[in-house]
């Protein structure tokens, strides 16, 4: 028994005590450098102390159990928490804003398919925007001049849809879209958008945004008195566009 006791004392004089480890600590680092341990780390010199007691408890037939906590009580474990610092905000992006579209999103798309890769980018943002839930103002350019004319001048050039903006921030066109979306940024860029939860088309377009002007039936004239014998007396309709077509009043 004498043998253990001596053994034991011998082990324990050779770890060093927990002070004895801190104060090694200050002279190994400056005081602006941090000890960054993660969760499943452990290192102490109490630890050490704690794993020869029990060494030394089970050489003498005692049952050691192992439901102590090994985490050292002076250390504190610093999380890393990297998600948010990658993610980018609206102020990152070159300030463009269309018309009404301050606190909105709004894409500008077309739905001819004459050339059908720009066809298929627009249906492709339009898609990654309705998988998000939100509302957005899509204008085709192909329905209605005016829409073609607001892209025009915010680029000063005949630029080519899609192109998406969130509150007043230009975000790209298809492949910076696609690219943010792929990178998971794109569902940040649209906090605070009201959610749309509509999981029908909308009753009186079936989203196309535009119906048949009622005044002229599409026709853009509009004859005096009901004379339509004579089809040079005809006046050009006020209400619709150059197709013919008025914004959906369910809608727009």
């Amino acid at each position: 028994m004498r043998g253990m006791r001596g053994k034991l004392l011998k082990t324990l004089k050779s770890i060093p005590t927990i002070s004895s480890f801190r104060h090694g600590l200050v002279f190994q680092l400056s005081p602006t450098e941090k000890i960054s341990i993660r969760k499943n780390q452990s290192f102490s010199a109490e630890l050490v102390v704690k794993e020869a007691l029990k060494d030394e408890d089970r050489e003498l037939g005692f049952n050691v159990g192992d439901n102590e906590s090994n985490t050292p009580p002076f250390l504190d474990f610093e999380e890393e928490t990297d998600e948010d610092e990658n993610l980018p905000s609206l102020l990152d992006f070159e300030e463009k804003c269309p018309p009404g579209g301050g606190d909105s999103v709004i894409l500008y798309s077309t739905s001819l398919t004459g050339i059908r890769k720009t066809f298929e980018d627009c249906k492709a943002i339009r898609f990654l925007l309705e998988s998000f839930k939100v509302t957005v103002q899509e204008r085709d350019v192909s329905m209605h001049m005016e829409f073609r004319e607001e892209l025009w001048k915010m680029f000063d050039s005949k630029v080519i849809p899609p192109r998406l903006f969130i509150k007043g921030r230009y975000i790209g066109g298809a492949d910076e879209v696609v690219v943010l979306h792929e990178q998971g940024k794109l569902k940040k860029l649209l906090e605070g958008i009201p959610q749309d939860l509509s999981d029908s088309p909308c009753s009186g377009c079936a989203n196309m945004r535009f119906v048949v002007c009622f005044n002229c039936n599409g026709s853009q004239k509009v004859f005096p008195d009901s004379d339509h014998e004579n089809d040079e007396l005809h006046v050009r309709c006020a209400k619709c566009n150059e197709n013919g077509l008025i914004r959906c009043s369910i809608c727009c």
